[in-house]
């Protein structure tokens, strides 16, 4: 009894320090400064700006577009440099990107599911590749791996938001969904057990598909598909069998009408509940940037009417009336939008009063410095009078 308690708790030590070294090592990383910091953000714009979504979702579909010709040998033969060039291209993008990303974000890169992916494709794009330099270009299974490359589409899942929700949906059911499969998958065994000792009997029986479990099992599967099974039923009748009918319609009745049914209500109802989120989401952020722009339209009328263009000589005293003014045309309950830092009349009254209290710093401590220097220099005054009254003590004791 005491070793397995003392292996688990072994187990449980180590995986809490590999936790905290890990913990550790992220902190680590976390606070260390980049020194390429106006770098970091531009590259951070360039991936995150729509353009670059436009051009790797269009690199991708042309990419795929291309391997689709690369299945006809006649276009292969006639299109065969500009196969190899555009392949170059694709695979230079595709490299590009990830470089990028992770020259953006190096920790955080890897907490994403969807970065994992295009991981693993760029390792799929790199096999044939190191294939085709270690084994030779007549290696045996390189044309497995050349066929595995269509998982480059794979790619547009992170530059879509509603392939990523139905994935999401499909995440959440997936236990609804095996828990499915597994009653399914009971049935056709209680069946093929039942259809083996009922029609295949080697006497009479109907070996061709009832006479072993795997062959047995794909005729069921054709019986729940309700593919061709008048055929297999004509079959069953020519040896006589009286119970076929029965068993015929309860298979299908249970496996076609109900399961199958039951399993594609499973897979679409939260997938029509992601979908219908989905699109709230767009209304709602569409509505939110609709107002948004419709404060800063107020924001700027109201600016161009409190603050014409006046070149006099009064321009104090104009802006402290307009400052007033502003200040009485706005209640404290209306929304102000902070992005546009020119038609916010919170940051044009937060601004000023930062240079007034700059202004009242600056010359206080310029007080201060005319005072530290005016008792320097009464010190530096008193200090050769200190030493001649020394010197005089000194030689009326000598």
């Amino acid at each position: 009894m005491s070793e397995p308690f003392q292996q688990d708790s072994s187990e449980v030590f180590s995986s809490s320090l590999f936790d905290i070294a890990s913990d550790v090592l992220y902190e680590r990383f976390r606070k260390f400064k980049r020194k390429d910091e106006q770098c970091q953000a531009f590259v951070k714009r360039v991936i995150t700006s729509r353009l670059f979504k436009i051009i790797m979702i269009s690199t991708i579909s042309v990419n795929a577009f291309f391997m689709v010709l690369w299945t006809d040998y006649k276009i292969r033969y006639r299109l065969f440099r500009l196969f190899e060039i555009s392949e170059m291209v694709f695979v230079a993008i595709y490299t590009s990107e990830f470089s990028m990303k992770v020259y953006v974000d190096p920790i955080n890169y890897w907490k994403d599911g969807y970065n994992l992916l295009d991981v693993v494709i760029i390792i799929i794009i790199f096999i044939p590749y190191v294939l085709h330099e270690v084994k030779g270009k007549h290696f045996r299974y390189l044309n497995i791996t050349d066929g595995i490359q269509s998982l480059r589409i794979l790619k547009l899942i992170t530059y879509s938001q509603a392939i990523r929700t139905l994935i999401t949906a499909m995440g959440q059911i997936v236990y609804i969904v095996a828990s499915v499969l597994i009653l399914f998958f009971i049935l056709l065994y209680i069946f093929a057990i039942l259809g083996f000792y009922l029609f295949g009997v080697l006497e009479r029986g109907d070996m061709n598909n009832w006479g072993s479990l795997d062959t047995i099992f794909f005729t069921l599967f054709s019986l729940a598909t309700v593919e061709g099974w008048t055929d297999m039923q004509t079959q069953l009748e020519k040896h006589n069998f009286i119970v076929s009918r029965a068993f015929t319609i309860i298979f299908i009745l249970l496996a076609s009408f109900i399961f199958l049914s039951v399993f594609v209500g499973v897979i679409i109802m939260p997938t029509e509940v992601s979908l219908k989120k989905f699109e709230q989401d767009l209304m709602l952020e569409k509505h939110m940037e609709e107002k948004m722009q419709m404060i800063l339209k107020q924001q700027q009328e109201e600016m161009n009417r409190w603050m014409p263009i006046q070149k006099t000589e009064t321009v104090d005293k104009n802006l402290s009336e307009l400052m007033e003014n502003l200040k009485k045309s706005r209640r404290d309950t209306d929304p102000m939008v902070l992005s546009d830092f020119a038609t916010s009349l919170l940051f044009i009254d937060i601004y000023l009063s930062i240079l007034d209290k700059q202004d009242t710093t600056v010359k206080q401590l310029q007080e201060l410095y005319c005072k530290t220097m005016h008792m320097l220099g009464l010190m530096l005054k008193d200090l050769p009078q200190k030493k001649k009254s020394e010197s005089l003590e000194k030689i009326d004791e000598k």
